[in-house]
């Protein structure tokens, strides 16, 4: 029998086949690409299970990934922690204020997502909430991004600004939610779809008894074809299973801009001729952009990650 995996509690899958849900445990050691990681059965996972005689099912095997998104562990951690699989697109939920996300958090999420080939759409949430000088920092947000190829959509859950299109977004496929604590997440499902809103409220309420945090993603069908997986909020986004020279590939302006570069091998931090580094003079490429990167350069070789980038 064969299914999708909708939550993961820990020790417990969950597992919805056509004969209905059934709650599973793995069956042995289960590896991704020999990447050692905290869920190695992920929400959103196609897997295989068996059924036995004392009503106990277990996971056999996990069919082949389209995808993933993965962030590292913890600080100091080797291992991964897979937010989802088998994704059609990740909606980036970013706030200029209230709380503020910072770039450095945004880029290391977009260069995750580009090494997975995951595509990503920028929510900027609580534009109501925004001054004038905010609003000029939101639009400077969105002309960078925008000019480097991913969508962007301005959301607000009280004018309902930009709702309409992330529906539109999220019709017809697997959408994975993601962004800081507090930037609104829960406020947007709910716009999207107060029911399914209404039970993650529910589950958050019993899981949250006696624990600061959430730690496990969700899987919930917003309509006919179209599922949300619902992540909790992180306070940073470590990378993982990226090697120093792979870095520059997922920034997809340094890595158009590295095709000029005199040196192939160019790292693009001090190399004569570096076309990137004229990039970053000229404005052609965001300083905030070109510092996500050598933040990730840094902690490839340092091997350390700070969870407030």
């Amino acid at each position: 029998m064969q299914g999708i995996v909708i939550k993961n509690t820990g020790n417990i899958y969950t597992v919805k086949t056509d004969e209905g849900i059934v709650e599973c445990r793995v069956k042995g050691n289960f590896r991704l690409k020999d990447i050692k990681s905290t869920n190695p059965v992920a929400v959103g996972d196609n897997v295989s299970i068996s059924l036995r005689e004392d009503n106990t099912a277990y996971i056999n095997d996990i069919l082949p990934h389209r995808n993933y998104i993965v962030r590292k562990a913890s600080n100091l951690s080797k291992q991964s922690h897979i937010l989802a699989a088998n994704v059609d697109t990740c909606l980036l939920v970013v706030t200029v204020n209230y709380p503020a996300t910072s770039t450095t958090f945004i880029d290391r999420f977009l260069a995750s997502a580009e090494a997975y080939r995951v595509p990503v759409v920028l929510l900027f949430n609580k534009t109501d909430l925004y001054n004038d000088e905010e609003h000029a920092t939101l639009d400077t947000l969105i002309a960078l991004y925008k000019k480097i190829g991913y969508r962007c959509i301005r959301t607000s859950t009280t004018t309902g600004e930009g709702i309409d299109e992330v529906k539109e977004v999220v019709q017809g496929g697997v959408s994975l939610l993601a962004g800081n604590s507090g930037v609104g997440k829960s406020s947007l499902v709910n716009a999207i779809s107060p029911e399914t809103a209404a039970r993650i409220g529910e589950i958050s309420k019993i899981h949250n008894k006696g624990m600061h945090t959430t730690t496990y993603s969700e899987m919930f069908e917003l309509m006919p074809g179209s599922y949300l997986v619902d992540t909790p909020g992180v306070k940073g986004f470590g990378t993982y299973d990226m090697e120093i020279e792979e870095i520059a590939d997922y920034f997809l302006e340094i890595f158009e801009h590295s095709r000029e570069c005199r040196f192939g091998n160019c790292t693009h931090l001090h190399e004569p001729g570096c076309a990137v580094l004229a990039a970053v003079e000229s404005g052609e490429i965001a300083l905030s952009r070109y510092a996500s990167y050598l933040s990730m350069i840094e902690e490839k070789k340092d091997g350390k990650y700070r969870a407030s980038e």
